[in-house]
């Protein structure tokens, strides 16, 4: 496993922040095949971004931290001036609205890899001067961060504008796993991250102790297989299944199975990043929003996790408990710790309290230094084109 970005030295930042943009490069090399990589060409979804204005967006992140010495993303708060002209005007999404980005008129795309190599650059030069302490690395550890999770969301969009996956990529498979539960005996979470565990997001902070009582849960996420059973049972037709809000989304939809899956003479298909195949059913099933989970559990007279059970079950080392191939859903609510104080990015949390559902673990396109077991991840829970799955507690 490599070494977490959280409390990474100046010398390990500076090489992952090569391996990250490589990663970045090779991804947006992928959607430039394809023709993407004009703005114009791209479909104008709530879920993605033009990839042009993703891999400026990323660089231009970086300097506004690290270079621009920005207190917090207040537009009035940067130190001193973008290497662009118009670089606050083009990649601020303060100040750029999600539609506004398919007509900035940004550079071609060679333009925009010299302005990312030179802010790559400046920043791995600054790296080589600086002490190796928490408050001085934060900036450099949030932009690694935010790098590392847009090339996750850029993954995303590989599959949904249906581009071949990259070998960075594709190489990364998710094996099978045994079908099984485990039985936790409950106690005291200390959920959160402590002060003085390196960089910590401010929807993390800070350790708060949470009684979580006895619980039995899935030791792996809910298969294709498992959740094909739903589907041949009628899951999509029958209301009782369904929450208030989930039959309200279902009336909206021209849907009877997951996102991306096709029924066949022989069997469910499915459709991976451009390509048609067979749907594995061993595999996770994936790309479903939280409405769907639920309604398979109510069938299956199972429920979803909250997320201080999750945070207990893999905080506990139980050798069965398998996570990372998926973001999970839980049952939980994205909300505040007890004390929340927005972070230098500010616009990073507090928008999507309430609104947004908590996700937990990671996903197979997850760089290895971002898994930690008490990351939050969160989504609208209408939203299915993560890499998300979900798993079932016994009621």
């Amino acid at each position: 496993m490599q070494l977490s970005f959280r409390t990474a030295s100046p010398g390990e930042l500076a090489l992952a922040f090569d391996d990250a943009r490589a990663y970045t490069l090779a991804v947006f090399d992928s959607f430039a095949a394809a023709g993407f990589d004009d703005p114009a060409a791209v479909p104008r979804l709530a879920h993605l971004n033009p990839p042009l204005w993703e891999l400026g967006y990323i660089a231009w992140f970086a300097e506004w931290f690290v270079l621009r010495e920005a207190e917090s993303s207040n537009p009035a708060d940067a130190q001193r001036a973008s290497l662009l002209t118009k670089g606050d005007d083009w990649f601020d999404p303060n100040t750029v609205p999600h539609s506004a980005r398919w007509s900035l008129g940004l550079p071609p795309a060679g333009q925009m890899k010299t302005y990312c190599r030179e802010i790559k650059d400046r920043v791995q030069d600054k790296l080589e001067r600086i002490e190796d302490d928490d408050a001085l690395l934060y900036p450099f550890r949030l932009a690694l961060a935010q790098e590392d999770m847009r090339g996750e969301a850029l993954a995303n969009s590989l599959q949904s504008l249906g581009v071949i996956l990259p070998p960075e990529l594709a190489q990364r498979a998710i094996p099978s796993w045994a079908q099984g539960e485990i039985r936790f005996p409950g106690g005291t979470l200390h959920q959160g991250v402590a002060q003085g565990e390196g960089f910590t997001f401010d929807n993390e902070q800070w350790a708060h102790p949470v009684y979580v009582p006895a619980f039995v849960m899935d030791s792996t996420l809910v298969s294709n297989a498992q959740y094909a059973e739903f589907v041949a049972d009628g899951g999509y037709e029958n209301p009782h299944y369904w929450s208030m809000a989930g039959r309200a989304w279902l009336m909206t939809q021209d849907c009877a199975a997951p996102r991306g899956w096709i029924r066949s003479s022989t069997g469910w298909l499915c459709e991976r990043f451009g390509l048609r195949i067979a749907l594995n059913g061993w595999e996770p099933v994936r790309h479903l929003n939280l409405f769907e989970a639920q309604a398979y559990c109510m069938w299956a007279g199972r429920r979803l996790p909250t997320e201080a059970e999750w945070e207990f079950a893999v905080m506990n080392g139980h050798p069965a408990m398998r996570w990372g191939d998926l973001w999970e859903w839980t049952c939980s609510p994205f909300e505040p710790y007890p004390g929340f104080e927005a972070g230098p990015w500010r616009e990073y949390s507090a928008p999507s309290f309430v609104t947004h559902q908590s996700l937990r673990g990671a996903s197979f396109a997850t760089p290895e230094r971002m898994r930690w077991p008490k990351m939050r991840g969160f989504a609208f829970p209408e939203r299915s084109q993560m890499f998300v799955g979900f798993r079932t507690c016994a009621l």
